[in-house]
C-alpha cells in the first residue's frame, strides 16, 4: 500500500507545484533581457531590396523604431504579417525587418506584401545571436539614443500593439 501511495503523493505535490508556478505566471509580463537599457547591437547588413545596399541601426539614430526579427519559414511570422502591414500603414514609427537565416525572405515579401521601411538579411544569424534571438518572430523596440527599451518574444497581436507598443512608442518619441 505504501509503496503505490508515495509515488502518487509525489506526482500530486510536483503537479500542484507546476500548476502554482503557471498560474503565477504572468504571459503579458515584459521578458527580462540582458541587453534592456543597453546600446543595440551594431551591424551593416544587405538590404532584402538591393542587396548591394546595406542597412545599420546608425542609420535611424535620432529615431524611436521597431527592429522585427522574422523569417518567411516562419509559421507565427505569417500570422503576424497582418499586423506589421497595419503598423506600416500607420507610420506611428518605422519598422526594420532583420530576415533571420531566411535564403526566400525577398520572394515571400514579393509576393505578401512589405511591412518594412528597409529589412535586411541575416543569413548567418550572426546578428541574431547579437540580439539574443531564442526564435522569431522578435521585436525590439529602439529609443532615439539607439537602446533597446523593450523586447517582444512571440508573433504582435493588435491588442498588445495598442496596449503596449503604441503608447510606448508615442512615450519614447516625446522624450
Amino acid at each position: 500500500m505504501i509503496r503505490r501511495t508515495v509515488p502518487l503523493l509525489l506526482f500530486l505535490l510536483l503537479a500542484a507545484a507546476l500548476a502554482l508556478g503557471l498560474l503565477r505566471h504572468d504571459p503579458d509580463a515584459p521578458l527580462s533581457s540582458a541587453l534592456l537599457d543597453q546600446a543595440a547591437p551594431g551591424f551593416e547588413l544587405p538590404r532584402n531590396d538591393g542587396p548591394q545596399e546595406t542597412f545599420g541601426p546608425t542609420n535611424l539614430r535620432g529615431t524611436v523604431w521597431i527592429l522585427n526579427v522574422w523569417a518567411s519559414w516562419c509559421a507565427p511570422c505569417r500570422e503576424e504579417h497582418a499586423v506589421l502591414m497595419a503598423w506600416s500603414e500607420s507610420h506611428a514609427a518605422p519598422l526594420v525587418g532583420l530576415d533571420y537565416k531566411d535564403p526566400d525572405g525577398t520572394a515571400w515579401l514579393a509576393a505578401q506584401g512589405n511591412p518594412y521601411q528597409v529589412s535586411v538579411q541575416d543569413r548567418q544569424g550572426r546578428v541574431g545571436l547579437d540580439y539574443g534571438i531564442a526564435g522569431v518572430p522578435e521585436s525590439f523596440v529602439i529609443d532615439k539614443a539607439g537602446r533597446i527599451r523593450r523586447k517582444l518574444v512571440g508573433p504582435l497581436n493588435r491588442a498588445l500593439v495598442e496596449r503596449e507598443l503604441r503608447p510606448l512608442i508615442e512615450k519614447l518619441q516625446h522624450e
